[in-house]
């Protein structure tokens, strides 16, 4: 097995930007929730987000899972959006989107202490470090003096960060399949959530909701765009880049929605909020910095990259 360096940060540019779509895309999902979707049907949304697009999927590539491959795909299906979905639209509905924004950045964290524990990387303070200030920087950005704390809210925000970050942990931790393109990949973990949700949500919230013009055009959004193409672009990143920089990107959906707020919204950004942005975005740009070059064994492209953390 031969050896070669890895990638600096400069080289991982145009991989790092079409991954920081993702989150950037994501963003959207707070002002999408409150102005276009019906209320109280968080289950429900995480449904449609998930299920439709990943059956689009699995009609447009024809390829299903093999062997330990299913258990797989539904493990990271329920973890990336069976699970985080849910969660994700529950926080949003009963916190202020900058304290569920806010609660959600802390998945970099998580990530970088899953990073020790699951893919054995050495103890790193560096994205740790990052970590924390694009927690502090997003708080900053969104959340305001009069912000209010819901229980369930706030785990549910927590819980998310934590689902997701297990789930992407474990996405680098097994690779992808040799032979499966990243639409196929997607498919499936977007049809075993969606699968996952099917029950939860007609047990949890009875009936479906009336659907109208402006409820319709925001589903097809979040399946389609901020579900399908974008989780498409998220799984390619994680395989191609260290999963502490993927991760710090996640930092990116905060600062969107909080600028979607500033332009759509009316809501006024003054010096406070424009630190916690240069925070944010500092602790992004530097999460992309993993220190000197290593050298790391060369691997096929569907295996998983190996990388090293360094102090």
């Amino acid at each position: 097995m031969t050896s070669r360096p890895t990638r600096g940060a400069a080289g991982n540019l145009p991989r790092t930007a079409l991954t920081a779509l993702a989150p950037a895309v994501w963003g959207t999902t707070y002002l999408v929730t409150t102005e276009f979707l019906p209320a109280g049907h968080p289950l429900f949304a995480g449904l449609l987000r998930a299920l439709p697009a990943g059956l689009i999927a699995l009609a447009l590539t024809r390829t299903l899972p093999r062997g330990a491959w299913w258990g797989k795909a539904a493990v990271l299906g329920v973890l990336n959006i069976g699970l985080f979905l849910p969660l994700l639209f529950i926080a949003a509905e009963r916190l202020p989107g900058g304290v569920a924004a806010t609660l959600g950045a802390a998945q970099p964290l998580v990530v970088a202490v899953l990073a020790i524990t699951v893919l054995r990387q050495p103890l790193s303070a560096r994205p740790l470090l990052w970590g924390a200030t694009g927690v502090v920087g997003v708080g900053l950005v969104v959340i305001g003096p009069a912000a209010s704390l819901d229980a369930a809210g706030v785990a549910a925000g927590l819980a998310g960060a934590v689902t997701m970050g297990l789930g992407v942990t474990l996405t680098k931790k097994w690779g992808r399949p040799e032979g499966v393109g990243p639409l196929a990949f997607t498919g499936w973990q977007l049809t075993a959530g969606g699968l996952f949700l099917v029950p939860v949500t007609f047990l949890a919230e009875g009936a479906p909701p009336a659907i109208d013009g402006r409820a319709a055009l925001g589903y097809l959004w979040l399946g389609l765009i901020g579900g399908l193409l974008t989780y498409a672009l998220w799984f390619q990143g994680i395989a191609r880049l260290p999963v502490t920089s993927v991760a710090v990107l996640g930092l990116l959906s905060p600062l969107v929605a909080a600028g979607l707020g500033a332009l759509v919204l009316d809501q006024t950004l003054g010096p406070v909020q424009l630190l916690g942005f240069a925070l944010a975005l500092a602790s992004i740009v530097g999460g992309q910095w993993p220190g000197r070059p290593v050298r790391t064994p060369a691997v096929t492209a569907s295996a998983p990259v190996p990388e090293r953390t360094l102090r």
